[in-house]
């Protein structure tokens, strides 16, 4: 049984290097026929001894697992967003803030930004355990049995590779092979597919893994994420990444300044129609990773990355009508209604206006062409008119003075963009729109109900606000479209279970204006519950971190609303988390309320990222940069020297972690 088992891990070994020589190194080292020859005589040998199966073995990537419901899964470490640019200008002041916030010289990796669907493999001892898509970027779902089948995601690793990690990257589709995708479509009479990126993303979901295997997928690497991976630089994980048998890209650069990006750039804006795959930009990133770490993130994105998009693609187009959307706070969002047209490989019939101020800006008129961009946004924009084939019967645009869903007085209130509709309570777009966001992933995340079937609810008279849903019986929902006992029980069980969602995402479920996911969580912890959140003065609210006079006066505006109050007393009533529970209250303390405090440098007993935890634990403030206002700053090892140079011209105390770890009471 010794020499069976050799002889299977013999072939294995063989077959995922060959793999690896033609897929990822596009290097070919044996025929097609050998190698089939070789994976048949590997199936022959498991079929007969399934004693010895691995999940991880070449013959696996053929397929054939069908996933019903794909398993939602939350990232151990969150898949941010990045913030884009456009100009020069726009990657100079991102590097002047960067240079504000670290110590000595700032090198760049740039990378080309893939057009894909982003995954997130995690490997622990060098097997593939799970794939998981970005989803919203907290979490996602569970696609392994589909991405093993891509033939350059590797099974097994090969060299000195860490214990457990994750990397992050773009499965992509090649030019190549969607068209040839498309050519067996048109030939079998089926609409062919519209673009790469949506059709690749779109495979992921199949419920037959054998079906997924079929489709000539990539997957393109690019961001290794855990603790102990022995990298110090971005571009040395790229190059470690690649050694252990991931497709990584060759074209990353190092620059040492934004001259040399933009080189990248302007290299890449022409060269890059000879790609096999689809990219839409160039991503820079600092290069050291000690600097990431100094440099952190905002709500939505790494500070220490960038995406330089190329110039957006532009079409010109008929506007045909505008038309005006309610949303669920009442803003009224103007609509062009287009002559479809193909722009970024996907058909454009709308677009958005955005508000009145642009449509007098550009003085946009019904009748008009247009020119239509795809830039930063997934919504497509105008962006200016072509005057030179205005109709000569062309009537300046009045905007809608009413509600297009309920006909009430619409208000603009000074220094707002929008126009609102006033009725809370009675306009249908608005009352969906609440409870749409309120089931949301980010929110509630109340599995087996959607936006239709919200809607369907309300138009049925079944739910007129979201405490509604807590009383929904499985009878009630079954008459429903397109809804079966199962469906319907799904439906009521995942309501139930949405009782179990903590307090501040409730407070971002329940949709006050301006309150985000960033604000609900500092509200949270700061209040505690929604009854002291109730009781706070706008003054109060005020003084706490980050919130300012707006958001302050639409929290007080909310709950000064009675039917809100009757709405959060319901809530209460079916057992809805409206306050943190005492498993997040414990470990909490004051002890460094009203602190701003800095961390900076390498540290030896706990990670930066464990350093921030505690200081918000115990009521401080963790602030990025030194000023006056800092109360002290916890130095490690390698602190920048002009930082250290600040916080001593500022008399401002220095603590080394142990010292930090002390005043907190943790020996």
């Amino acid at each position: 049984m010794e020499n069976i088992q050799q002889k299977l891990n013999q072939l294995r070994a063989e077959l995922r290097e060959h793999n690896h020589n033609y897929y990822v190194l596009d290097n070919p080292t044996i025929s097609d026929y050998d190698f089939d020859l070789k994976l048949k005589a590997l199936q022959e040998l498991e079929e007969a001894h399934p004693e010895f199966f691995d999940s991880n073995s070449p013959t696996q990537r053929v397929g054939g697992e069908v996933t019903k419901n794909f398993e939602t899964i939350k990232h151990e470490y969150r898949m941010y967003s990045l913030d884009n640019s456009y100009s020069k200008e726009d990657l100079l002041d991102w590097e002047k803030r960067i240079k504000k916030l670290v110590d000595g010289d700032v090198e760049y990796t740039c990378e080309l930004k893939y057009d894909g669907a982003s995954m997130s493999l995690t490997y622990e001892d060098g097997k593939l355990v799970r794939a998981v898509t970005r989803g919203d970027g907290f979490q996602g779902d569970n696609v392994t049995a589909n991405v093993k089948t891509i033939k350059s995601v590797p099974l097994q690793l090969k060299g000195n590779y860490p214990q457990k990690f994750e990397i992050r990257g773009e499965i992509v589709l090649p030019f190549d092979g969607f068209n040839k995708m498309n050519e067996e479509r048109v030939a079998n009479g089926e609409e062919p597919y519209r673009n790469p990126r949506n059709t690749a993303s779109g495979s992921l979901k199949l419920q037959d893994s054998g079906e997924v295997a079929k489709r000539p997928l990539e997957c393109l690497l690019y961001n290794l994420t855990g603790s102990n991976l022995g990298v110090s630089t971005q571009f040395e994980s790229l190059e470690k990444a690649r050694s252990w048998g991931f497709k990584v890209p060759e074209v990353a650069v190092l620059a040492k300044s934004v001259d040399e990006v933009l080189e990248f750039v302007n290299h890449w804006d022409i060269e890059r129609h000879k790609l096999p795959y689809e990219t839409d930009g160039v991503v820079i990133k600092v290069n050291n990773l000690q600097q990431q770490e100094e440099l952190g993130y905002t709500a939505k994105a790494p500070r220490w990355a960038m995406a330089y998009k190329f110039k957006a693609e532009q079409v010109s187009t008929v506007l045909n009508k505008i038309t005006y959307q309610v949303g669920r706070t009442g803003a009224i969002t103007p609509v062009a209604n287009l002559e479809p047209v193909e722009l970024a490989g996907t058909t454009v019939k709308r677009a958005s206006i955005h508000n009145a101020d642009q449509i007098e800006k550009l003085d946009i008129r019904e009748g008009d062409t247009v020119f239509v961009e795809k830039g930063g946004e997934i919504i497509p924009k105008i962006v200016a008119v072509d005057l030179i084939k205005r109709p000569l019967d062309s009537q300046q645009t009045q905007y809608i003075k009413q509600c297009p869903e309920c006909g009430t007085e619409l208000v603009r209130t000074e220094g707002d963009a929008k126009h609102y509709c006033p009725n809370y309570n009675g306009c249908s777009p608005q009352i969906i729109g609440r409870i749409q966001h309120y089931i949301s992933r980010k929110a509630m995340d109340i599995e087996g109900l959607g936006g239709e079937t919200v809607a369907l609810l309300v138009n049925e008279g079944l739910i007129s606000n979201y405490s509604d849903l807590y009383e929904l019986t499985k009878e009630q929902v079954i008459p429903l479209e397109r809804m079966a006992e199962k469906s319907a029980e799904n439906l009521v069980n995942g309501i139930e279970q949405s009782k179990q969602i903590p307090f501040e995402r409730v407070l971002y479920a329940i949709g006050i204006r301006y309150v985000g996911e960033t604000v609900a969580k500092k509200l949270a912890k700061h209040y505690k519950s929604i009854d002291a959140l109730i009781d706070a003065s706008q003054e109060e609210l005020e003084q706490v971190d980050e919130i300012g006079v707006k958001i302050a006066e639409s929290v007080k505006g909310f709950f000064s609303a009675d039917e809100n109050i009757l709405i959060i007393n319901r809530l209460k009533s079916f057992g809805i988390q409206l306050k943190v529970s005492e498993e997040e209250l414990e470990g909490l303390t004051e002890l460094l309320k009203g602190k701003s405090i800095v961390v900076s440098g390498v540290f030896e007993h706990v990670s930066r990222t464990e350093l921030k935890k505690l200081i918000e634990q115990n009521g401080g403030k963790v602030s990025s940069s030194i000023s006056s206002k800092t109360s002290f700053v916890v130095a490690g090892d390698k602190m920048g020297p002009s930082k250290r140079t600040k916080a001593e011209s500022l008399g401002i105390e220095l603590l080394n972690e142990i010292n930090f770890l002390q005043i907190i009471g943790i020996k």
